[in-house]
């Protein structure tokens, strides 16, 4: 079986090593940078400068830990962008290397689609060749959105990528979106000392997420002095001196150093030459696929953030093991049911399942438990007391509907929930498991206590059996 994927992102060279596992001669073809945006300018590289500021926050906080430090605590931008590049460069040789280790061929180029079996490739040098293949997988992710009246010039007016390379930080940062992305920027330059402030036309930060999780991060940006402009658009920018002046919807003006348009990314499947095979897309450029990933087109597949169901990298990779077990005959049908995430802000945000308001408008009933971090032992042990956990259950059958962590190591923790979720768990299932103590892990299970009234470490009184 011969397999040509086009896009060596989290999706394409997952699928590439798994296609080789199981047997198939693969090739394949990347325009950019093998490993894609997440390793490049996205995932990796924004936690390697959030993970600097981690280091900071803790500096900073030495002396409640009996820990003197002398004289003033300085930050070097430019070391940290250097360590974030070594890193991204360690793990970008290390996808090559996988590669060739299972002797997948690696083109870098250009590629399009000339028939259902035939890609066409312009290599970087100019140079024109085709390959056959018995499958074909797209896999060429999405890109930064942009806002009309926010041209990037790549100077004043820029994306993740230009801000990851900073030498120096701005004293004022405008960003302009308070998704994943333009919280997390507002907690790395906030933590490094800007005067951040952000502009977000929904009515609280982290709209996607829980009510309450929102409202955690808002109450944290406060404490960070970090200024929300919330229910607002950007009606005017103006280049002012070496500065940006840019005027709001609700009247507010400001001059700032630089502005981060973090609006989100959207699909574009332009160039692959869709439409010399028939390939199907969707209203926002999504390529439309069936429960195999598999596109109108027989043998032609789609997977990641070019198909426009979860634009998250480790989605896009349990795509690509999904799309080479179907096109190698082993067929496994996708599911988006249970999907983590992380949201690396300060505190950091773990979310699985649907939130509150999300079960109410399906009228799903439901019963909710809820436990704090400053119940734990573990958080004050570490100086971490802020933040929630927070589970919802199906109020019939006590199943797991959602899960919802606020505070440190979020994002590690929710794969509990996760693992559980997968499993058809119940909140007493995850409420009677043992967890070790002093962790954070007793948080779950105190919230998944509390789905039925009986967290332990509550101050309230237990409901009785005939009230659940």
């Amino acid at each position: 079986m011969r397999v040509v994927i086009i896009g060596a992102g989290p999706g394409g060279y997952v699928a590439a090593v798994r296609a080789a596992q199981l047997g198939a001669r693969v090739t394949v073809v990347e325009q950019g940078w093998v490993g894609g945006a997440c390793l490049h300018w996205g995932c990796i590289p924004s936690k390697a400068l959030l993970s600097c500021r981690d280091v900071l926050a803790k500096v900073q906080l030495a002396s409640e830990f009996g820990i003197q430090i002398s004289g003033a605590i300085s930050v070097d931008l430019q070391a940290m962008v250097n360590r974030k590049n070594k890193i991204v460069s360690t793990l970008a040789s290390g996808v090559r290397t996988l590669l060739k280790s299972w002797s997948i061929q690696l083109i870098e180029g250009r590629a399009a689609l000339l028939d259902r079996q035939t890609v066409r490739i312009i290599g970087t040098e100019g140079k024109e060749n085709t390959v056959s293949a018995d499958a074909i997988v797209i896999a060429t992710g999405a890109q930064a959105a942009t806002v009309k009246n926010l041209p990037i010039d790549g100077d004043y007016i820029v994306t993740s990528k230009e801000l990851l390379d900073l030498s120096d930080i701005p004293k004022t940062l405008l960003i302009v979106g308070a998704g994943v992305e333009g919280c997390e920027f507002a907690s790395l330059f906030a933590g490094l000392g800007s005067h951040v402030v952000v502009i977000e036309v929904a009515s609280r930060v982290l709209p996607s997420e829980d009510i309450e999780v929102s409202s955690h991060i808002q109450a944290a940006f406060k404490k960070q002095k970090i200024d929300l402009h919330l229910e607002t658009q950007v009606v005017k920018v103006k280049k002012v001196n070496s500065n940006v002046q840019v005027t709001f919807s609700n009247g507010t003006t400001i001059e700032t150093d630089k502005v981060l348009v973090a609006v989100g990314r959207h699909i574009n499947p332009q160039g692959l030459g869709l439409e010399n095979v028939g390939v199907a897309v969707g209203k926002r450029g999504e390529i439309t696929v069936n429960k195999y990933l598999e596109t109108t087109i027989s043998g032609i597949y789609a997977i990641g953030d070019v198909i426009g169901k979860s634009m998250l990298a480790h989605v896009a990779s349990y795509h690509g093991k999904v799309v080479a077990e179907n096109i190698m005959g082993n067929l496994m049908e996708v599911d988006h049911n249970v999907i983590p995430s992380g949201i690396f802000t300060a505190p950091e945000v773990g979310r699985v399942g649907i939130t509150e308001d999300e079960a109410r408008k399906r009228g799903i009933p439901t019963r909710i438990g809820r436990f704090r971090s400053i119940g734990l032992g573990k958080a004050h042990a570490q100086g971490e007391t802020v933040g929630l956990f927070k589970v919802i259950a199906d109020a019939g059958t006590d199943r797991l509907l959602g899960v919802h962590i606020v505070g440190a190591h979020a994002a590690d923790l929710i794969h509990e929930a996760a693992l559980g979720m997968r499993l058809g768990a119940t909140a007493k299932t995850l409420a009677t498991t043992i967890h070790a103590h002093p962790t954070w892990a007793e948080g779950l299970m105190e919230a998944a206590e509390d789905v039925s009234g009986e967290a332990i470490h509550l101050a309230r009184k237990r409901i009785s059996a005939a009230a659940r």
